[in-house]
């Protein structure tokens, strides 16, 4: 599935990815209406108001961007209905040929961490079956239980061709509270990146590894060692945007030839319609205004890195 991403963000000359995260505030209000008048205002109705928000912009975004990043706590905060949603929007990102980078967070050992790989990257047993369950194409891995949370992700991202992004470096304020301590003389993210490099030769696709790392764009500095530590790994980037990143900070994230790294944008893309240099649009063209704040963060990253 690497080589299918990196396939993607060349051939839309895009390197970005969509974050998926809806809250109720963001979604246009005749989008709410509809969908309550049909299920009241319940959890299913607002599952539904979120699904037929995440379907008009995949409609409008599908052509221009190579992948999309649900973060499934915004679905789980409505329970089982807006499990379905994420599920649903997940199947139709897939029609739509679009790589899905579950942003799960999953870490834990043993057969829980074998459940949550398999939940959301491989396929269980069910009698004399195998299904897939969530069926994403990558998963976001948190290490800090250490290899014994990750060696089964790895297990299946070989036996499936999917991948991870193990987090690095992440672009909240308090990360540094654990992730820059020192130890021998160096920050515990490097170490870690030491270890996403280990774990990444196992399972090599063309040119990356299925196995990526997160690291924000918060702190570019940081981005260039980690670059440098770890060569074959994909760098998922978050925080650009609404978060402070900017095209210029996104630069050592990227090997020369502009890959290495995509990016990722959530309510800045998906409430574009909300921000004053895309209000022309208004709520009711919502997925219009997330397809040009698209078209400008690509333009914005491919201006700094040169491509």
């Amino acid at each position: 599935m690497i080589n299918k991403l990196v396939d993607k963000i060349k051939k839309q000359n895009a390197p970005i990815v969509v974050g998926l995260d809806p809250m109720m505030k963001y979604i246009p209000q005749q989008v709410c209406k509809a969908a309550f008048s049909e299920f009241g205002e319940t959890l299913e109705g607002a599952a539904e108001a979120i699904w037929q928000y995440n379907k008009e912009i995949i409609d409008n975004i599908y052509d221009i961007v190579p992948a999309v990043k649900p973060q499934i706590a915004m679905y789980e905060q409505f329970g089982i209905e807006g499990i379905k949603a994420f599920k649903k929007t997940i199947d139709y990102c897939h029609e739509k040929d679009m790589v899905v980078i579950g942003d799960v967070k999953r870490g834990d050992i043993g057969s829980t961490s074998e459940a949550y790989a398999v939940a959301h990257l491989g396929r269980v047993a069910v009698g004399n079956s195998r299904i897939s369950a969530f069926d994403e194409d990558f998963a976001t891995v948190n290490p800090y239980l250490g290899s014994d949370g990750i060696n089964p992700f790895i297990k299946v991202c070989e036996e499936e061709k999917k991948g991870i992004f193990i987090l690095v470096k992440t672009s909240n304020p308090s990360s540094g509270e654990f992730q820059d301590q020192l130890i021998d003389g160096r920050p515990l993210y490097e170490k870690v990146g030491e270890k996403v490099a280990e774990w990444g030769a196992q399972c090599m696709g063309n040119d990356y590894s299925y196995v990526g790392a997160v690291v924000g764009a918060t702190y570019p500095e940081m981005g260039k060692v980690l670059r440098r530590v770890m060569p074959k790994a994909y760098i998922l980037v978050p925080g650009y945007g609404a978060q402070g990143g900017t095209g210029k900070d996104l630069v050592p994230f990227f090997n020369e030839d502009g890959l290495g790294a995509i990016v990722n944008s959530s309510r800045g893309i998906i409430a574009a319609y909300a921000k004053e240099e895309y209000a022309r649009f208004g709520a009711e063209h919502f997925g219009e205004a997330a397809r040009q704040a698209a078209l400008d963060m690509i333009a914005d990253i491919n201006g700094a890195i040169g491509h």
